[in-house]
């Protein structure tokens, strides 16, 4: 399980000369005195490891795998130096944090330069609005094949109670499928139009089977924080003999409803709760088994829940799955995920008491997924067009006014045929604005989506093609709020966004597969004039510190 490491959280008494050196070698941050300080420090190296058997480089943090959790609360000012000791540029993400006033922070090729072999770059941002359970990952290169993450929490603060009685313990459950082959393998098989293989194995916690254990309490209730940080495939998790109690994902607190198996799409977080309820001195399974494989062999993840005082077998057989190809099942689960409206999160007021329901939607965009051959190599597409990576971030770019480097409004907001292209589109979107994003999946595999720097409403999700007249069937009231989401084959996911994060942001398959061959587009956020910068109240200035490349260098 991953422990916290090299974070130390330091609270308005520290001597305001210690902050001020640290924020001049550091990226500027607007915070306030009473919010406190997270400085964490991680070194990025390689190790070999050899989980199914075959010896494999992977990314540690602080010699961690996964690497340690970032461990936070609700308005806490976040710091993390990153030191990278690999061979090649690195970036890390921080998948569903919001980043409020601060894409600059975001981790991903499109805001950031990569961090040079032998140098570091401190992320400073503030968790504001927000709790719940995230995770990071390395963005660039194909390098989350080879690991790079690790969990990430945001607790309520002290005066915003939780809407259920306090867990006996806390764990990060971090699941995920696995390929024996190196990153850079995998990576220029995709350059040269060979599709991934079928995955060797499930992670759990970076272990294989039957290496995890996780140790409960006869009669005790466990918070378990479980995040699918693979590379494509939907994992379903159950434990043996014990029923999950859902409670909030990625940063909703949900109706509380119990589950025997969640589907964990690639890239969702869930947290449930689960009682320690059975005969005593007993061993039970935690599984999690890969769903909807398209072609692939099912492989499957399996640790040990030990009640205290037992350290033998499980009795009985692994529990079943449900069918491999259920999507009806999926879905409808889906749909039963509900917003605990009467529950308070970041804020003493209530979750529902934002009623997005009387706001009127100001644009309606479909992005559609595909796949289309762009140079005799399979590429994916969003309405038609395969996102290229220019050699200057399109933040930096669009801060500088570099002409060539993106297209505004590249993509068009609905599918009109066009035949499939190479480019490099960002979406221009205004701030305040209300927007509806469906996203239309036409494909026979599953897909799953996440919007960098929001959380949106998902409002509604059903097969076939989607038009206006699905509207009528929406969740108006107490839908889940969230920044993954799943569109289930030949179907379509409808999600509603305040856009009230300035910036440039980042909206991408969680397949990694895909996004890296052209699945994902940007969307900047803007102000009515953008001669004029923005207001620091309204989106952080560019950081003293930022890395430069490309044609933003000088």
């Amino acid at each position: 399980m991953a422990m916290i490491s090299s974070i130390t959280t330091l609270r308005p008494s520290i001597p305001l000369i210690l902050i001020t050196s640290f924020l001049l070698l550091s990226s500027p941050l607007l915070v306030t005195s009473e919010d406190p300080y997270v400085f964490v420090d991680w070194v990025v190296t390689y190790s070999q490891i050899s989980p199914y058997g075959v010896q494999k480089q992977v990314i540690m943090i602080n010699d961690q795998f996964p690497g340690p959790l970032l461990n936070t609360t609700t308005n806490d000012n976040v710091f993390v130096n990153v030191h990278n000791q690999l061979s090649e540029p690195f970036l890390l993400t921080w998948n569903g944090v919001q980043m409020r006033k601060n894409s600059w922070n975001d981790g991903v090729e499109g805001t950031n330069c990569p961090i040079a072999p032998g140098k570091n770059w401190t992320y400073s941002f503030q968790m504001k609005d927000q709790i719940g359970s995230f995770f990071y990952f390395p963005s660039f290169g194909f390098q989350k094949a080879a690991g790079g993450y690790g969990p990430i929490r945001i607790n309520n603060r002290e005066v915003i109670p939780i809407p259920f009685d306090q867990p006996e313990g806390d764990f990060d459950v971090l699941i995920g499928d696995w390929y024996n082959s190196d990153y850079k393998e995998l990576r220029s098989s995709l350059d040269d139009g060979v599709k991934l293989p079928s995955p060797d194995g499930v992670l759990i916690n970076g272990l294989p089977q039957y290496k995890a254990n996780f140790t409960f309490q006869p009669g005790a209730t466990y918070r378990l924080r479980i995040s699918n940080v693979g590379l494509k495939a939907t994992l379903n998790f159950q434990i043996q003999g014990h029923k999950l109690l859902l409670i909030e994902t990625e940063g909703s607190y949900t109706i509380q409803q119990y589950y025997d198996t969640l589907d964990i799409h690639v890239g969702q977080s869930y947290s449930v709760l689960v009682t320690a309820d059975q005969p005593e001195i007993a061993t039970y399974y935690m599984v999690a088994k890969s769903r909807f494989s398209d072609g692939d062999i099912p492989v499957t993840g399996i640790a040990f829940v030990h009640y205290s005082g037992s350290n033998g077998q499980p009795v009985g057989s692994l529990p079943q799955s449900p069918c491999s190809n259920d999507y009806t099942y999926s879905m409808k689960q889906a749909l039963s995920i509900r917003r605990n409206l009467t529950a308070g999160a970041a804020r003493p007021n209530p979750q529902g008491s934002y009623h997005y329901e009387r706001i009127n939607i100001t644009r309606t965009i479909i992005l559609k997924n595909g796949a289309a051959l762009i140079s005799n190599i399979t590429h994916y597409t969003v309405n038609d067009v395969s996102f290229v990576y220019p050699d200057t971030p399109l933040k930096l770019a669009d801060y500088y006014h570099i002409p060539d480097v993106f297209t505004l409004n590249g993509i068009p907001d609905i599918p009109d045929g066009r035949v499939p292209v190479f480019g490099t589109p960002v979406i221009d979107a205004l701030y305040k604005d209300f927007v509806q994003i469906v996203f239309q999946n036409n494909q026979p595999i599953i897909q799953t989506w996440h919007l960098d720097g929001y959380s949106f409403f998902v409002v509604g999700m059903d097969g076939g093609n989607w038009d206006a007249s699905k509207k009528k069937g929406y969740n108006m009231m107490d839908a889940v709020s969230r920044s993954t989401i799943e569109v289930y084959p030949f179907s379509w996911t409808a999600v509603l966004v305040p856009l009230d994060n300035l910036g440039m942001w980042n909206i991408r398959s969680q397949d990694e597969e895909k996004r890296y061959l052209g699945q994902e587009v940007y969307m900047r956020v803007r102000g009515v004039d953008t001669s004029v910068l923005p207001n620091p109240r309204d989106e952080n200035p560019i950081p003293s510190s930022i890395i430069k490349c490309g044609r933003a260098a000088n």
